[in-house]
């Protein structure tokens, strides 16, 4: 790896995106790695004792032309390009593209080692020699000069461009965290500000440093001046107003004599060569010279993770107003360069189908091949998500020619840069007995599940597509990498195994049925016979729909992979089968809109283990009453036959495919209605029958209660319809039982902790029905009206307005002939007949009816203000969750959704319509190994190897992710957990701003899990001193909860009481306590009068009003503590003894104000008045009191004992010392808290964590 030896500030700057130079070179196949991505990866993430131990690393100095020699430390491993590439990104030679390394007179290779240089050594010298341009180098230098002046400009993250993304960790923190202490003051206008929650619209302009620059009219230039070196020209508009031509010549950019009007190239007077852009308008325009210098210091300012590109797109659903500007790159991308970097490739466009199976096939022989492949896959595939993106929104919007354009639109197909687009329609009634149209939309996400399924085993010579399935404005589209020679062959002459017509023609292969066998085990499927048009027997491995096509190259294919998984026969109604009675309790099975619906892996992998546990069981049994019935005597061989006969009778009991051992398998045609079995596979169609009878029962019985009693639990608290999502399908349950969760909840005894479950179920299914409409709404929607359409749909949908009217957009181009216009208007109201008559009642009709065709649930409402009213939902969560599932980016501002005189949403409110991108996730295996072995050690309580195996996990996943990935945050987040645990928390807090950088940018700003980590990077910095900064992550964090979820959550009790202490800290004591009271009536609402949180939260109160000498208050909610804690705790437990000491002490004190008063009220002002003992919390108990709040609990360890967390126990026993132990003897003066260091924390020592909840990581 590279390292910068400079200041903090400027090391920042390795972490830029990568330029054109190195996209391009990635691009040409020279194999080069994201050098960006790979140092800020590595500087970033690493462990700091990796670099520290490398003794191979040594110093070189940089020689840069008119700027100070630079120190740098290198790898001998490392490429010349890295040093390059470093050089590029530097404040002080940040503007260069076009020059070459010299050592000692002699050029240096690129893309050789630094190892292969002779005479290279520690404290050589690296010169940096400027070369001559030819035109593809000064187009490079032109967009790396754009993208330096775009640095700061959130536009491309806003818009969803080039893998940018959002965050806003230093705006809330005003780039604080580093420990730069603010006033008392400060701390007060931030309190209240942050007790508005409408959020703060104003937006940091970026600076500008020019008007405009553009590609001038005058190119290509001519032939003579090609003669003299000219390569384009460039047209720049300064801030001063002056317009100037550009010359890009080899040499270099000088200002020329043309005007709009009057081409003259010869230079200017004065004539000034640059080598490059910001040298030569530096020395041109002073104001260029000055926004630039600022913006420079900004820039290295950023956290390098805030400037790395991000490995998939993330869109925003939001966005303010901004300036469209003259921008000549962007408008090259969009217009001139079709393909975006990919023309750059010599003679052709990529080959994804060849790179994808390329890098498949790359050895993995040892853990550093096995590294380098997934690298290698991970890479490629991020690539072909963007590629994929880019082609399917083309396809959409009408830029791409089909291939077959004579055809109904809806059964065209496309190629675009070497991938293959369809729509997700039934065309041809190939669906038409599954479901029709509603059964290819569900096809697509199916084939996807069986496409991540294959490619997670990695079966060698076994193939699978890249795919893509991608939602946008309506229209779902599959996008696919090209099997070699299929175009020029018809489909079933191409066809090898399975069939293109559902199981009516069935085609095998000896070849595939060997290689589908290896994957049939660890995806439970069972080997089966059917019957071909010849009533031939013909042997599966995979479901009928199962295709194998052997491309030109030799490989064999699968695709077509949507019955990969079991059917579930609560949605599928067999004829002549009863369901098992647990399924009958609840009405199944019913009727669905399609007939794929099928199990999810998760469901079927818990189904097996329960079956297993069955098993297990049954032969212990069996072999436990044989011994009891007194054939423990028999001889050894009819011992052992015995113990056969329980395995085959059990084996046959459970349903295992095996007479000798537990094998469960599924067979994914057993329900097929067009498949036509062998009579020898009856009796294993009615095992397979029954098998799915009873996973169906399982799933209502076992998984769905499992869930609810998890939620019950606090073992999972989902925030929004995403975290719900995701916690159903952990469990195996699919979405289609929402219904059935809400009826459960709704009758459930313990209904009222589950409110804000039920609340989330609720919106859930009302969102994903009004996406429904919406998807088939789009469809029938021209771009012109796209706006207004979309609008008019959300204030139907949301607003309180009783009847919006969709308002035509006006003519901007109206014919000037009358006989033009009258065609216009007809075509446009036709158009407008399909969405304007939408009004709000026939659009809940429509949404009452989804939700029970799709949910099985009775939604009894008319409107909004009704489902408002009776659920405790919020109109504004409805509207982020219909934008994140739907694409649809609305305008940045306050919306009034109560308003009955004017609709809420105008179509200028809708900026966008964004792609919902789904695609297979590559994961590192090595990498996700250790990370698993890390988690285990902590909950064995070995804290300081799991940090160093969670370094390990880091550079593993850094090396094959590069710098940005969902797991690379999460083992950021735990290894910050365990620094901080283990004192270090200067280092946990530097590790938890990189984890709540990632969070926002990888899964957006207002994630779920962005909110978790701005709570625990504000618990580090309260440890660390920082009080306001902990407060504003605080109301950062609280705004992001009221804008998911609402204040009604159980989550919301954590925040408030978070704050509330944070409050206490600065002596904000009537503040604290308006939000510990909150927190004190929604945990009693969630977890009842008599639990653990509630008496925390009289703690916390208790202490607010002993700051404030209000005793008789605090005695009172001690009280409160006090009982709770020995009726859960007992006695003896630690924390009860602690309360009983502190009630002892705060109700003697009120004893003593009591007489103090007594006595003025008897003597009057000659009285003596005794000194009132208040107890203002030290800072080390309000911290204690955070870590109790967030369920982390420190625990001192004895030198002597071994670092262990012990299992079971709540709270430290009498034989350790307990962490800041409330004293009542004596206290501590009050200290400020705004100057003390981070090394006065009480955790110097070493500490020992148990989490409430372990299995939250």
């Amino acid at each position: 790896m590279v390292v910068i030896m400079v200041s903090e500030k400027e090391s920042q700057v390795a972490g830029e995106p990568p330029c054109d130079r190195d996209l391009t070179i990635m691009a040409e196949g020279k194999g080069l790695k994201n050098v960006s991505e790979s140092q800020s990866a590595n500087k970033d993430s690493e462990a700091a004792t990796t670099q520290a131990g490398d003794s191979s690393m040594f110093n070189v100095k940089i020689q840069i032309p008119g700027a100070d020699v630079l120190d740098i430390q290198v790898s001998p491993k490392e490429l010349v390009q890295e040093i390059i590439q470093v050089l590029m990104e530097h404040e002080d030679s940040c503007h260069r593209t076009c020059f070459s390394l010299q050592h000692e007179g002699n050029v240096l290779d690129n893309f050789a080692e630094l190892r292969s240089m002779e005479g290279l050594k520690d404290g050589s010298t690296l010169k940096v020699i400027e070369e001559q341009y030819n035109i593809r180098e000064a187009r490079i230098h032109i967009r790396h000069f754009r993208d330096l002046l775009k640095s700061l400009d959130p536009t491309d993250a806003y818009n969803g461009v080039d893998c940018n993304s959002l965050s806003f960790l230093s705006v809330v923190s005003e780039g604080d965290i580093a420990g730069n202490r603010e006033e008392n003051g400060s701390i007060l206008i931030s309190v209240a500000q942050a007790l508005n929650t409408i959020p703060i619209l104003s937006v940091v302009q970026p600076l500008q440093c020019l008007k405009a620059l553009m590609m001038s009219g005058w190119n290509p230039p001519p032939g003579n001046r090609k003669m003299h070196g000219d390569l384009m020209y460039l047209s720049v508009i300064t801030m001063e107003d002056h317009h100037i031509h550009i010359t890009a010549s080899n040499r270099g950019f000088y200002i020329n004599q043309s005007t709009d009007d009057v081409f003259n190239p010869k230079p200017a007077n004065p004539s000034l060569l640059s080598h490059s852009l910001v040298e030569l308008l530096g020395l041109t325009s002073p104001a260029f010279k000055k926004n630039f210098t600022a913006l420079q210091k900004r820039r290295i300012h950023r956290h390098p993770l805030e400037r790395i590109a991000t490995p998939f797109q993330i869109y925003s659903w939001t966005a303010p107003s901004t300036n469209h500007i003259i921008d000549y790159v962007r408008a090259e991308d969009v217009y001139t360069s079709r393909l975006g970097y990919e023309e750059h490739i010599p003679g052709h466009t990529r080959d994804w189908n060849e790179e994808l199976q390329t890098t498949k096939e790359l050895p993995h022989d040892n853990s550093t091949d096995q590294l380098l492949k997934e690298r290698a896959i991970f890479k490629i595939h991020s690539d072909f998500v963007a590629a994929s993106t880019r082609g399917a929104m083309a396809v959409v919007d009408g830029n791409v020619m089909a291939i077959n354009p004579g055809e109904e639109v809806k059964m065209q197909m496309f190629i675009w840069n070497n991938i293959f687009f369809s729509f997700s329609f039934d065309v041809r009634d190939h669906y038409k007995e599954l479901g029709g149209d509603e059964a290819a939309h569900v096809a697509a996400g199916h084939d996807l599940k069986g496409v991540q399924a294959y490619s997670n085993l990695d079966i060698e010579d076994l193939y699978v597509l890249g795919t893509v399935v991608l939602d946008y404005r309506g229209h779902r589209v599959t996008a696919q990498s090209i099997i070699p020679g299929i175009l020029d062959r018809k489909e079933d002459q191409s066809l090898a195994y399975g069939s293109i017509d559902f199981g009516k023609t069935v085609s095998s292969d000896a070849k595939y049925l060997s290689l589908l066998q290896k994957a049939s085990k660890p995806l439970r499927i069972q080997k089966h016979s059917v019957l071909n048009e010849k009533d031939e027997l013909v042997v599966l491995c995979s479901s009928v729909e199962c295709k194998g096509i052997v491309g030109n190259d030799g490989r064999y294919y699968i695709l077509d992979l949507l019955r990969t998984f079991p059917p579930d026969l609560n949605f599928l109604a067999l004829d002549k089968e009863e369901m098992p009675e647990e399924c009958r309790k609840l009405q199944f099975p019913k009727t669905y809109q399609h007939k794929l619906c099928c199990f999810r892996p998760e469901l079927v992998e818990s189904f097996v283990q329960h079956k297993c546990t069955q098993f297990m069981n049954l032969v212990m049994d069996r072999t436990h009453d044989t011994e009891t019935a007194g054939k423990s005597n028999l001889s050894r061989e009819a011992g052992e036959k015995e113990e056969v006969n329980i395995i085959q009778e059990v084996c046959r009991e459970v349903g295992s495919v095996s007479d000798i051992l537990f094998d469960l398998r599924f067979n994914p045609d057993v329900c097929s209605s067009v498949v036509r079995f062998p009579e020898s596979e009856k009796e294993a169609n009615q095992l397979q029958r029954r098998l799915l009878k009873e996973a169906s029962a399982f799933l209502l019985s076992v998984q769905i209660p499992n869930f609810i009693k998890e939620c019950l639990q606090y073992g999972t608290v989902p925030l929004d319809g995403a975290t719900l999502t995701e916690a159903l399908h952990t469990h195996g349950i699919n979405i289609r039982y929402l219904g059935t969760v809400a009826a459960i909840l709704e009758q459930s005894a313990d209904g009222q902790p589950l409110d804000h479950i039920y609340r989330i179920v609720v919106g859930e299914i009302i969102t994903r029905s009004a996406k429904k409409i919406l998807r088939r709404y789009l469809q029938g929607t021209e771009m012109s009206t796209l706006s207004t359409a979309t609008s008019h749909f959300l204030n139907c949908f949301l607003s309180s307005y009783p009847n919006p009217v969709a308002y035509l957009p006006p003519d901007e181009l109206m014919s000037r002939r009358r006989k033009g216009k009258k065609r216009l208007r007809n075509t446009e109201s036709t158009d407008a007949a399909v969405w304007s008559g939408l009004t709000p009642s026939e659009l809940w009709k429509q949404i009452k009816k989804e939700a029970s065709q799709s949910f099985n649930f009775s939604l009894i409402c008319d409107g909004v203000d009704q489902l408002v009213e009776k659920f405790k939902l919020q109109k504004v969560s409805l509207l982020r969750e219909l934008c994140v599932k739907t694409g649809i980016q609305i305008l940045l501002r306050e919306y009034n959704f109560e308003s009955r005189h004017k609709p809420t949403f105008t179509e200028e409110d809708i900026l966008n319509m964004l792609p919902v991108v789904k695609h297979i996730h590559i994961k590192a295996k090595e990498a996700t190994r250790v990370f698993q072995t890390a988690q285990a050690n902590i909950q064995q309580g070995n804290l300081k190897e799991s940090v160093v195996l969670l370094n390990e996990a880091l550079a593993l996943q850094n090396n094959v992710y590069g710098a940005m990935h969902p797991d690379i945050s999460a083992c950021l987040r735990l290894l910050g957990k365990l620094k901080f645990i283990l004192g270090d928390i200067a280092a946990a807090l530097d590790i938890q701003q990189k984890t709540v950088i990632m969070a926002e940018r990888i899964l957006g700003f207002d994630h779920a899990n962005a909110i978790q980590e701005y709570v625990l990077l504000a618990l580090y910095c309260f440890a660390n001193g920082h009080l306001p900064v902990s407060l504003k992550l605080l109301y950062r964090a609280r705004y992001l909860m009221l804008l998911i979820a609402g204040e009604d959550h159980p989550t919301m009790a954590i925040l408030d009481s978070n704050i509330g202490v944070v409050l206490q800290a600065v002596l904000e004591w009537d503040l604290a306590m308006r939000f510990l009271e909150k927190a004190l009536e929604t945990s009693i609402k969630y977890h009842g009068t008599r639990s653990l949180q509630v008496a925390l939260s009289h703690h916390l109160i208790a202490l607010v009003y002993t700051s404030k000498a209000n005793f008789r208050s605090a005695m009172q909610h001690e009280k409160e503590t006090y009982t709770i804690y020995k009726a859960l705790l007992g006695d003896s437990h630690e924390r009860t003894k602690e309360t009983a000491i502190f009630l002892k002490h705060v109700t003697q004190q009120a004893v003593n104000l009591q007489r103090t008063m007594n006595e003025i009220y008897k003597n009057g002002s000659s009285a003596t008045i005794p000194q009132v003992q208040t107890m203002p919390p030290e800072a080390a108990t309000l911290l204690e009191q955070l870590n109790l709040i967030n369920s982390i609990l420190l625990i001192n360890v004895r030198d002597k004992e071994p670092e262990k967390v012990t299992e079971g126990k709540l709270a430290p026993t009498e034989d350790e010392s307990n962490v800041n132990r409330v004293q009542t003897d004596e206290r501590v003066p009050r200290q400020p808290l705004m100057d003390r260091e981070a090394t006065d924390e009480p955790t110097k020592a070493e500490h020992n964590i148990r989490e409430a909840d372990p299995s939250a990581e």
